[in-house]
């Protein structure tokens, strides 16, 4: 279906990000996924390119241009491409949202330009081994001396930490006994501020080149003019940005399922089995029939609630029903789409296998299919 989201400066930037991916990274990918990280140095040259600036305001150097489509571009563009660019999409689409809000004019001056150039790469540490999703529930403290906070205690699961120079921790700052959502503050700590250490790499199921790791605090004394916004407001920021990240996950969800058809077209076109090729079968021409029909549903939906973003309209309901109809999308195309690899499908030579791989975590992080459906149902007074 014809998809009318993107502008002439939209697909002119989509070319500018399929030439560089094709020319910079798909020759070098496989070293990067044995890595098991990207190199920092990618994060640079996006910068040089104006690639991962066009939010930052054109005084410190970036585009300044808050539409969230150029973010979608990104993700589409990896996705065709069949790489994944560690932990770009969440420094864009959901760290920067709270630097771009809450910074005030100093912090600007000394963080905007380097987030515009690339030199500045950024990561959010919320969840911690024993609170999961409950952000309510965290314990890593922070407590006021003076001009500083003192901040103890450990993250876990964050997205980017390996190559981060700046980190938003969500700290405990207060403690309300009658209400456990206050006292929360954000601090952004930076790389190589004593007791702030940098724990193991996950060995995860799937995305990974896409680093992930545990971070630890002890006794990190952490300027008070690092704080972004007020003391005790964490939470209500926090919650301000989840369509937008609810949303991003969607977008990749889509891109990747996409991505899954693309690449078994082609096999399916070239692998022969019986003395036909395996798109001559008829539950391969029905399958890949009935495919592309959910995919186009999830892509109408997903550009609706892309522009409803982009004017400011898009609320939490909405992205809970977007983020879980399109990832519950994506994990059933690419699970058909491996089966009709057959052996090959499994074998991590191949990008269906990756996609495989990749795409469960969709289901689990910024939220479950099971909290969408929370939310979801909340709405409809349930």
């Amino acid at each position: 279906m014809r998809r009318t989201l993107f502008t002439r400066d939209h697909e002119d930037f989509r070319q500018l990000v399929r030439d560089y991916l094709g020319r910079e990274v798909v020759p070098v990918y496989e070293d990067w996924r044995r890595a098991g990280h990207v190199p920092r140095e990618l994060f640079t040259a996006l910068g040089e390119l104006g690639i991962i600036g066009t939010a930052v305001p054109e005084e410190f150097g970036g585009g300044g241009v808050q539409d969230y489509r150029y973010n979608v571009v990104i993700q589409e563009e990896a996705a065709r491409a069949a790489v994944t660019l560690g932990g770009l999409r969440t420094h864009l689409d959901v760290v920067l949202p709270y630097f771009l809000a809450l910074a005030d004019g100093a912090q600007r001056a000394r963080w905007f330009p380097g987030l515009a150039s690339g030199k500045l790469y950024t990561a959010i540490a919320m969840s911690e081994p024993g609170t999961g999703s409950d952000l309510a529930g965290i314990t890593t403290k922070a407590v006021r001396d003076g001009d500083h906070y003192v901040l103890d205690g450990s993250k876990t699961f964050i997205t980017g930490g390996y190559h981060a120079d700046l980190v938003i921790v969500a700290a405990r700052t207060s403690i309300d006994p009658d209400n456990r959502r206050a006292g929360l503050s954000l601090l952004v700590v930076e790389r190589g501020m004593p007791g702030f250490s940098v724990g193991r790499t996950l060995d995860k199921l799937g995305l990974t080149v896409q680093d992930t790791v545990e971070l630890s605090f002890d006794g990190v004394r952490v300027p008070v003019a690092d704080r972004l916004g007020a003391e005790g407001a964490a939470f209500s920021y926090l919650g301000r940005n989840l369509a937008q990240e609810r949303l991003a996950i969607a977008v990749g969800a889509v891109a990747q399922s996409r991505a899954a058809i693309d690449r078994t077209l082609e096999h399916v076109r070239d692998r022969r089995v019986f003395g036909r090729t395996v798109a001559e079968f008829q539950n391969t021409k029905f399958e890949l029939a009935a495919m592309s029909a959910e995919l186009e549903a999830a892509q109408t939906m997903l550009d609706a609630a892309i522009a409803a973003l982009v004017e400011g309209e898009l609320d939490g309901v909405d992205a809970a029903r977007t983020k879980l109809f399109c990832t519950e999308v994506q994990g059933r195309i690419v699970d058909r789409c491996l089966q009709l690899h057959g052996g090959y499908g499994y074998i991590l030579d191949y990008p269906i296998a990756r996609l495989y791989a990749d795409a469960r975590v969709s289901r689990i992080y910024g939220g479950t299919s099971e909290v969408m459906k929370i939310i979801i149902s909340k709405s409809l007074g349930l």
